[in-house]
Order: C-alpha cells, then sequence, then structure tokens
C-alpha cells in the first residue's frame, strides 16, 4: 500500500531532564535531526514554557518535526511526518534519541495519504499535465463510493 507520507510517534522515555527544560538545547536537537534525515528546513519556531517544559517545529519542505517535553517526567513527545521518498525519518528519530539520552525510544508508524483508488506509487507533488491527464483522482469522489 503506497502512501504520501510517513508520520511516525516518538515516545521518549528516561530522557536526561536537564536537556529537556531549555528551548535553545531543544531546538537544536530538533533542527539537527531535520538536518540528519535529510529535510530541507523552511522555519523553525520554539516556546519555553514557565516553570519549564518546550513547545516547537520545525516546518520541513517534506512536512513537519514537532516536540513537546515533560522534564519532570524526563518526558518527551516528538512527531516526525515526511514526505517523499528521499528523507530518512528514521535517522532522526535515532538523533534525537541520542541526543536527549533515550535508551529505548518507542515508535508508531502511520501511513499518511492513502487515496483511494489509486495504485502503485503515489507522486508526492503533482503537476497540472498530471491532473489534466486524469493520473490524479478526485479523493472526494473516490471517498464517497467507499462510503
Amino acid at each position: 500500500m503506497h502512501a504520501l507520507g510517513r508520520h511516525l510517534l516518538v515516545e521518549l522515555h528516561g530522557c536526561h531532564p536537564d536537556s529537556l527544560k531549555k528551548v535553545d538545547v531543544v531546538r537544536d536537537i530538533l533542527v539537527g535531526a531535520a538536518r540528519a534525515c535529510g529535510a530541507t528546513i523552511v522555519d523553525v519556531a520554539f516556546h519555553e514554557f514557565n516553570p519549564f517544559g518546550v513547545s516547537g517545529v520545525v516546518v520541513i519542505a517534506e512536512s513537519h518535526l514537532s516536540i513537546h517535553t515533560w522534564p519532570e517526567y524526563r518526558y518527551a513527545a516528538v512527531d516526525i511526518f515526511t514526505c517523499g521518498e528521499a528523507i530518512k525519518p528514521d535517522r532522526a528519530v535515532a538523533y534525537i534519541a541520542s541526543r536527549f539520552r533515550c535508551k529505548g525510544p518507542s515508535v508508531v508508524e502511520m501511513k499518511r495519504g492513502l487515496i483511494p483508488g489509486m495504485a502503485g506509487k503515489l507522486a508526492h507533488k503533482v503537476t497540472i499535465d498530471d491532473k489534466l491527464n486524469g493520473a490524479v483522482r478526485d479523493a472526494a469522489q473516490e471517498l464517497s463510493l467507499v462510503h
């Protein structure tokens, strides 16, 4: 089954709590993870909460990496959503887990963008010619046939 993207839901337990508290550290780790998996960084936004905890997102041309930390529980929740086949999100997971000193990350992968009626590989970028030549079906019409 071919999909437009992969969405990794990453649970990081037993992390080093000091690194989870500092917005600069968390930002650097997620930006480094985006680079490690071969993504193209578009924008970066992070916020440090009082008394502690960090939330942030690295927007990439291929989708995003996001995080929320709970230093008091030595825990971080990470989402890595990538489109296309050039990006290696598993490398981002390994990079993040290593930098936060998490020995056993838990990862659940979901396929995103399963388009009804489409067979074979799906291009994550569609051209006007693809649409005009009927290579791309109307997903709303296809979904109505499923229900």
